[in-house]
């Protein structure tokens, strides 16, 4: 963790321009956002938020790069139905470009599929690590948002994902069990990685309250035992339409744009570029890997 200071001392400028909608939404930033999308426990619907958030957030005009980092449950590619040739571990051998691993999503979202071999980041060597970060500063001027779907649980490769990345959104659904391991999760965070900051979306819930039950219940043990703050992003609400995308191999946003749970992304999407960053952000892409490869096991 020595090398945290110096990531975190960049800063972000972020301009606010209006959306078509009419409501306000964050221009592009300065530099790329990192965001991981993480759980406690599986089944909670986690990939699923990561499709549908970067499907909303081209629909607002920024260029969205997702790595699936679920590491030997990759399905993020099976979601959207998409059928990778090539992933992440390509590149390590040297076998692929990074650019040339990557798929198409819908909306134009661009997708880093990920497998197994990911397990090896931490391991590479420093003629991998360089040429790795090569390839990644070719993307640089190429997205204004990285979304990193992690795996779920307190793991270490997810643990690895969640410190590297600029902001972490915890996915967590009204069943006890999601609600105990969420907290786990940012208590591992916390106490062992230095963790402070939190964004807590509420996954299938009957109803606001019920959302905000969660919140208040996860923010009050946090509030007690760890240093940590909690932002409530809000809560994407069951909808059978989701079960019918996911059928489908589609994005609720693709395949029923007006469904509640579509509307309830959409406005996630607006929420979260709104949110101001945090002030000493760990970095942008180069950064992110640079401090995901260069992390101790």
């Amino acid at each position: 963790m020595d090398q945290a200071g110096s990531l975190r001392s960049l800063t972000t400028d972020r301009k606010i321009l209006p959306a078509t909608d009419g409501d306000l939404v964050s221009g592009k930033p300065e530099l790329v956002r990192v965001i991981a999308v993480t759980s406690g426990k599986g089944g909670v619907g986690k990939t699923n938020v990561v499709a549908n958030l970067a499907y909303a957030l081209t629909q607002l005009g920024l260029r969205v790069l997702v790595l699936d980092a679920d590491l030997g449950l990759a399905n993020l590619d099976v979601l959207l139905g998409l059928s990778p040739k090539y992933t992440i571990q390509h590149v390590l051998r040297g076998d692929r470009t990074l650019a040339e691993i990557m798929i198409p999503g819908v909306g134009g979202m661009m997708i880093l599929p990920a497998s197994s071999g990911v397990q090896s980041l931490a391991e590479l060597s420093e003629a991998e690590k360089l040429g790795l970060l090569t390839e990644l500063e070719l993307l640089e001027e190429q997205y204004d948002v990285l979304l990193i779907d992690t795996g779920a649980g307190i793991a270490s490769n997810v643990m690895y994902f969640n410190v590297a990345a600029q902001e972490v959104i915890v996915v967590v659904t009204p069943e006890p069990t999601s609600i105990t391991d969420a907290y786990a999760l940012m208590k591992v965070l916390a106490l062992e990685y230095c963790e402070r900051h939190f964004r807590l979306l509420v996954n299938n819930a009957s109803t606001a309250a019920e959302a905000k039950e969660v919140y208040r219940k996860i923010s009050a043990v946090a509030d007690k035992y760890l240093e940590a703050s909690i932002d409530f992003l809000g809560f994407i609400p069951y909808d059978e339409a989701l079960l019918k995308a996911v059928r489908q191999q589609k994005a609720v946003l693709q395949a029923f744009p007006g469904c509640p749970a579509s509307r309830a992304f959409k406005t996630l999407a607006r929420r979260i570029l709104n949110l101001p960053q945090p002030l000493h952000p760990k970095g942008n892409i180069q950064f992110f890997w640079k401090r995901l490869i260069g992390l101790p096991r």
